[in-house]
C-alpha cells in the first residue's frame, strides 16, 4: 500500500506540473466561450444589420395589381405609385429611382418582382425585406390577430405528460442519468492518449528497470489508473467552474436558456445504475488502453490501436436513434451487451428510460467481468512487456506463458 501511494502521488504531481495538462484543461472552456461568444455577437450583429437594412431610406416606385398594398403606407414611406410596369423598370435602369416593386394580381401563382440599384452584396437584401414588410403591414389590419398569430406560428403551447398516473417530463428525467454518458465521453476524449502512454513513457526513457526493482507491476498499474481518475476529476472541475460562473452571473447578458435545477427529478435507481455503468466502462476502457500501451515498445507504435478502440467505443453513436426508438431490436441488444460496444448503448438507454432493470444488471455484470479481464491482461502484458524495447508483445505470447 505504501508503494501504491508513492505511485499515485508521483503520477498526480508529475501531471499537474505539466503545462500541457493546464493548457488542455483551460483551453476547453476558453474555446467553448469563444465559439459561443462569436455565435452570440454574430447573431446580434446580423439582427441589427437586418433592422438597419429595413430602416434605410431609398427612393421607391410601386405597381400594385393585387389590390392588397395600402396606399397610405406607401405614402408614409415616400413611395410613388405607377400603373405601368415598364415605366417603373425604366426609371430604375436610368437611375432616377433606387427601387421598383411590382405586386402581381395573383400572389399565389406569380412572384413579387423587385428591380433595384445594386447596393452591395449584403445590402441588396434590404429591397426584399422592405417589399415583404409592405405586404405584411398592408394586410395585417384586415386579418384577425388570432388568425395572424396562428399563421405566423407564434402560438404558445403547454404540454403535460403523465406516466403511471403522475406527471412525467421525459427530458428532465434523462438529465441526471445522462451526465454519466457526458462524463464518460469527456474522459475518453481528454485522457485517452494519456492512458495509452502511461505505461510506455518509462519504457522509452529506459527507467522501467529501476522502477520494477522496488514496485510490483500490479501496484504500478493500479496506481497509474487511480491517478488518471483523480486527474480526470480535477480537469472536470476546472472546466465546469467557469461554465457555472458564467451561467449564474452572466445568464441574462449572454441570453442563456433557463434551466430550473430545482425541478429536475432524481431517480436513485437510474442514477445508481448510470454510476455503475460509468465506473465499469471507464475501467474497461482504461484496461484496454493500458494493455495496448504495455504491449508496444513506444507510444507511436501503440497509437495505431487507439483509433480501433475508439471505433468500438463510439461506433454505436451512429445508431443512436435505434437506441431510443427500437430498444428491443436485435442490433440494439447486441450492441448493448457486447463488451467493447456496451458502454454508450447502456448509458444512453438508461438515460432515456427504455432499459429494464434485468438488462441493466446484466450489462453492468458483463462490463465488470470484461473490465476485470482487461485489467488482468494489462497487468500481465506489462509484466512481460515492460522490458521489451524492440517489438510489440502479442496476446498469444502472453496467454501462452505461465
Amino acid at each position: 500500500m505504501h508503494n501504491l501511494g508513492v505511485v499515485f502521488n508521483f503520477e498526480v504531481i508529475r501531471t499537474l506540473k505539466k503545462k500541457s495538462f493546464w493548457i488542455i484543461a483551460v483551453a476547453f472552456p476558453v474555446v467553448i466561450g469563444l465559439v459561443y461568444g462569436i455565435a452570440y455577437f454574430s447573431s446580434v450583429s446580423s439582427e441589427q444589420a437586418a433592422k438597419d437594412t429595413q430602416n434605410q431610406k431609398f427612393s421607391l416606385a410601386v405597381t400594385d395589381d393585387s389590390g392588397l398594398v395600402s396606399k397610405s403606407l406607401l405614402k408614409q414611406l415616400g413611395a410613388t405609385v405607377t400603373n405601368d410596369k415598364q415605366t417603373g423598370l425604366n426609371e430604375v435602369v436610368s437611375g432616377k429611382i433606387d427601387a421598383y416593386f411590382y405586386y402581381p394580381r395573383d400572389l399565389l401563382k406569380a412572384k413579387v418582382e423587385i428591380y433595384a440599384k445594386d447596393a452591395g452584396l449584403f445590402n441588396n437584401s434590404r429591397y426584399q425585406s422592405v417589399a415583404n414588410v409592405i405586404l405584411q403591414q398592408s394586410v395585417a389590419p384586415a386579418v384577425d390577430p388570432r388568425i395572424a398569430s396562428i399563421l405566423r406560428g407564434t402560438v404558445g403551447f403547454s404540454s403535460v405528460t403523465f406516466k403511471n398516473g403522475a406527471k412525467f417530463d421525459g427530458f428532465k428525467e434523462l438529465l441526471a442519468p445522462a451526465m454519466f454518458l457526458v462524463l464518460f465521453y469527456f474522459l475518453i476524449v481528454t485522457f485517452g492518449n494519456q492512458m495509452l502512454s502511461s505505461t510506455t513513457e518509462e519504457k522509452e526513457n529506459r527507467v522501467i528497470e529501476l522502477i520494477l526493482t522496488t514496485i510490483k507491476a500490479r501496484t504500478l498499474i493500479i496506481g497509474k489508473i487511480l491517478a488518471l481518475l483523480v486527474l480526470a476529476l480535477i480537469q472536470i472541475v476546472i472546466i465546469l467552474t467557469p461554465i457555472i460562473i458564467a451561467y449564474v452571473f452572466l445568464h441574462n447578458q449572454l441570453s442563456l436558456p433557463n434551466l430550473d435545477l430545482n425541478n429536475i427529478p432524481l431517480d436513485p435507481v437510474r442514477i445508481a445504475l448510470g454510476a455503475a455503468m460509468f465506473i465499469t466502462s471507464f475501467l474497461l476502457f482504461t484496461g484496454l488502453l493500458v494493455a495496448v500501451g504495455a504491449s508496444a515498445p513506444t507510444v507511436k507504435d501503440a497509437s495505431g490501436f487507439f483509433g480501433l478502440v475508439m471505433a468500438f467505443m463510439f461506433g454505436p453513436l451512429y445508431a443512436v436513434t435505434l437506441f431510443v426508438s427500437s430498444p428491443d431490436s436485435t442490433i440494439v441488444r447486441f450492441l448493448s451487451f457486447f463488451p467493447l460496444t456496451a458502454p454508450i448503448p447502456l448509458m444512453l438507454r438508461n438515460a432515456v428510460g427504455n432499459l429494464s432493470l434485468p438488462e441493466a444488471l446484466l450489462g453492468i455484470g458483463i462490463l465488470a467481468v470484461s473490465a476485470a479481464a482487461a485489467l488482468a491482461i494489462a497487468i500481465r502484458m506489462f509484466q512481460y512487456g515492460a522490458l521489451e524495447y524492440t517489438k510489440r508483445l502479442s496476446l498469444k505470447t502472453i496467454l501462452g506463458k505461465r
